[in-house]
């Protein structure tokens, strides 16, 4: 039994008039400490997958439970303690009037917890930030600053799963290496369990032990990080994804952080 299981997951919008099916039939299951990507193209569905976990976008049919236990609506605090997100946009996910130190103490907060101080000045060390950027607004931060940040506030309940959705895709090259080094690291320290969404080959075969290849909201195929390296698909789809990556992949392992 997976720690994330996924049966037949499918997710349905009213856009326009019309009914829009933006998941179909999904089905996935993670292990404990697992690195699971979800890879395909723009309106794939993955990043609806991650919001329907959530509890952000409707579950039209199908099940999923965390840890075996069938996930309630609405999803309550309890699962905030046990599943957290990470967003693209780092700016768009922090509240600009916010200085940093409310923005990881919030969580705390609400949830009655003690040793606010102490708590979130530990959370900026995990990430690589000094203590001092506390006092810190989001626009005087780096886009890979307010990403780190944005981290800190998901582990800060102490969650055993991240849902990280396309988590570097808005930063620089060299600064996108240095956030997935790290989340590697936040990984194997704490136990942590992913499940990531991108469209980029190259993150998830850096990130990731399996991975789902998906298209109109419908699973194509699913491989290991092995098959990946070796161009082992079976499908001309997750070929083509393969083929549009190669050049990043090939040797694109990014150089861990000084």
């Amino acid at each position: 039994m997976g720690l994330i299981e996924v049966e037949n997951l499918s997710v349905t919008f009213r856009a326009k008039g019309r009914d829009v099916r933006a998941v179909e039939g999904v089905s996935f299951s993670v292990d404990a400490r697992e690195s699971y990507g979800l890879v395909g193209e723009s309106g794939s569905g993955k990043s609806t997958i991650l919001r329907a976990i959530c509890g952000m976008a409707p579950v039209t049919g199908g099940t999923i439970r965390i840890g075996g236990d069938l996930l309630p609506t609405p999803r309550g605090r309890a699962f905030s303690t046990q599943v957290q997100m990470v967003f693209q946009d780092p700016y768009a996910s922090l509240h600009p009037r916010h200085t940093i130190d409310r923005t990881l103490a919030e969580p705390l907060t609400i949830h009655g917890l003690p040793d606010r101080d102490t708590r979130v000045v530990e959370a900026l060390t995990d990430v690589g930030l000094p203590p001092a950027f506390r006092f810190r607004y989001p626009h005087q931060l780096s886009g890979g600053q307010r990403q780190r940040v944005a981290i800190a506030r998901a582990l800060m309940l102490k969650p055993k799963i991240l849902l990280l959705d396309e988590p570097t895709s808005a930063l620089d090259a060299s600064v996108q290496a240095e956030v997935l080094n790290l989340l590697n690291r936040l990984r194997a320290e704490q136990g942590l369990t992913f499940l990531m969404v991108s469209h980029d080959l190259a993150v998830i075969d850096h990130m990731c032990d399996r991975i789902m290849v998906l298209q109109n909201g419908r699973t194509v195929e699913e491989i290991t990080r092995d098959d990946l390296a070796n161009a082992r698909m079976t499908t001309a789809y997750a070929r083509s994804l393969f083929d549009a990556s190669a050049d990043r992949m090939l040797g694109a392992t990014p150089e861990p952080s000084t």
